[in-house]
């Protein structure tokens, strides 16, 4: 049974989501502040993280930067009242895989929920079992292991994010292909994001970061002008 980490601090919100997510399958567990969610985060291992951005304490933003300093990858929807850009970017940048605003309805959130474990690496085994999903990628100094969610940069693994190494991993699995914005969201996020492809620039952004040696002049994921980017081979 997977594991949600429900973080809101107004109880409402915590008992509608505990009971949709249960009738769904799921097992959950519940923090109403900041502090205590980085806690359970580290002791629960859960599978993802529902997580408010304006709590007490260790506000959402905050959690989420500690969680992704300490290495702790798992995936995290965030949920707020607020719907200005720069929190929805922020957010995203500070390491999460999608952003919902309030109010929201509990079955899109389920659905939400349901389609980053699809393509997290709480199954990569079942979704790389078969064909070339199961072969090592290697383009430059970058190996792609999709059985491990693993990937190795002149040797040394990288710390990606769930949605960082799917990004990675589609475009290695069409290198020198140009993509569009939207042709990543459709196939990497399994759903249309609202229309806001700002989330692919971001993910973009942090894979640079990771696998350039200078990210001004990037050899490895090249933005083509007017389309969108390409991975070259």
């Amino acid at each position: 049974m997977r594991k949600i980490l429900v973080v809101d601090d107004e109880q409402s919100i915590v008992t509608l989501l505990e009971f949709n997510l249960q009738k769904a399958g799921f097992q959950v567990v519940k923090a109403m502040d900041g502090v205590s969610a980085v806690k359970l985060a580290e002791t629960e291992s859960p599978d993802l993280i529902v997580l408010d951005i304006m709590l007490p304490g260790l506000d959402g933003m905050e959690v989420c930067k500690k969680l992704r300093m300490e290495k702790i990858n798992t995936p995290i929807l965030m949920l707020t009242a607020k719907d200005e850009e720069f929190d929805k970017i922020l957010g995203l940048e500070l390491g999460a895989d999608d952003y919902m605003t309030k109010p929201f309805s509990p079955r899109e959130v389920v659905a939400r929920i349901k389609a980053i474990l699809r393509r997290s690496g709480q199954q990569a085994e079942q979704e790389t079992s078969e064909s070339e999903d199961g072969q090592l990628i290697t383009i430059g100094k970058l190996r792609i292991y999709p059985e491990k969610y693993e990937v190795l940069f002149n040797g040394e693994r990288l710390e990606l994010t769930p949605k960082e190494f799917e990004l990675l991993h589609y475009m290695a699995s069409h290198p020198g292909r140009v993509m569009t914005r939207d042709q990543l969201l459709n196939a990497v996020w399994n759903y249309d994001f609202v229309g806001d492809s700002r989330i692919v620039d971001v993910h973009i952004s942090h894979l640079r970061e990771k696998i350039e040696e200078d990210t001004k002049q990037p050899k490895y994921i090249k933005t083509v002008r007017g389309l969108g980017y390409k991975l070259e081979s």
